[in-house]
């Protein structure tokens, strides 16, 4: 059983892709259980992602499938060995919803991730006093201890980025920039920050102007995450009401990968998004003194 007793995203992840290439194959449940000499019920629940796979398993039903690519067979059976893995996240997972939880293992073992945001700056962006600011806006009241928490998870996460452990990318409304939804001097504070981190060579940050029109208004916040050598999206995560919600559908990758490429042609190049940036940033200056 995955940790926790819930299928992990990993898990997950592993169970998707035997799924999909089982079907590739040609090959049911029945057929598929023979190969490791187990039950229908055990391949149902490996592809479910409720029991993780073990590695011989793996080798055995990719053997099956007909699937040779060293670089495929080698991510799926690291899937099954770290699938069960204790990460750092899982410190506090008893202040951090399961959705959280598993939006966080996306980050820790993507390669590229990419993100939208129409309303809030990325969180990977954000700095420790607009989190603050943020979560102190929520009608939920959230002790001082548990915000500490919070931010020191958000600090964490955002390590992946600043150690140049992932290709990171960001699209953000102008509306974000221009628009102060904390006080002023931590939103002056919050785009110098953005302005810093987006010098780094495995960072994009690109601002979607008011002029592209309705664009903007076609999807809320999300973010989407490869694994792999190429930036194919195999992972998109939903912000939503009720928390975060993590999409793993051939359809719904497709859509939201071709969702993203729309909104970055729409957006500014890197360069003129930082110079609306710090166009805002002297406006807000000036407003101030």
């Amino acid at each position: 059983m995955p940790a926790g007793g819930r299928p992990t995203v990993r898990s997950r992840r592993l169970g998707t892709a035997l799924r999909q290439y089982r079907l590739a194959a040609k090959l049911d449940q029945p057929q598929a259980a023979e190969v490791i000499a187990a039950s229908q019920a055990r391949i149902s629940r490996l592809e479910s992602g409720s029991v993780t796979a073990r590695v011989i398993e793996v080798r055995l039903l990719l053997d099956a499938y007909g699937i040779e690519d060293l670089e495929v067979r080698s991510k799926l059976e690291d899937l099954a060995k770290h699938s069960k893995k204790r990460g750092w996240w899982l410190e506090h997972a008893e202040h951090l919803r399961p959705d959280y939880l598993d939006h966080i293992a996306l980050e820790d073992d993507a390669t590229y991730i990419r993100e939208w945001q129409q309303v809030l700056v990325p969180g990977l962006l954000q700095t420790s006093a607009y989190t603050e600011a943020v979560i102190q806006t929520s009608p939920t009241y959230m002790p001082s201890e548990r915000v500490a928490k919070m931010l020191k998870v958000r600090e964490a996460r955002q390590a992946k980025i600043n150690e140049g452990g992932a290709a990171y990318s960001a699209v953000i409304w102008e509306a974000v920039i221009s628009h102060p939804l904390v006080s002023v001097e931590t939103h002056r504070q919050q785009l110098s920050a953005i302005l810093e981190v987006g010098k780094r060579k495995n960072v994009t940050v690109q601002v979607l102007p008011f002029s592209v029109g309705a664009l903007a208004t076609v999807t809320s916040a999300f973010s989407t995450f490869s694994f792999d050598s190429e930036p194919t999206v195999q992972a998109v995560a939903l912000e939503n009401l009720r928390g975060t919600s993590v999409l793993e559908g051939p359809e719904d990758l497709a859509a939201y990968a071709n969702m993203y490429d729309l909104l970055r042609s729409a957006a500014l190049a890197p360069d003129a998004s930082a110079k609306l940036i710090r166009g805002v940033l002297r406006t807000l200056k000036e407003d101030s003194s």
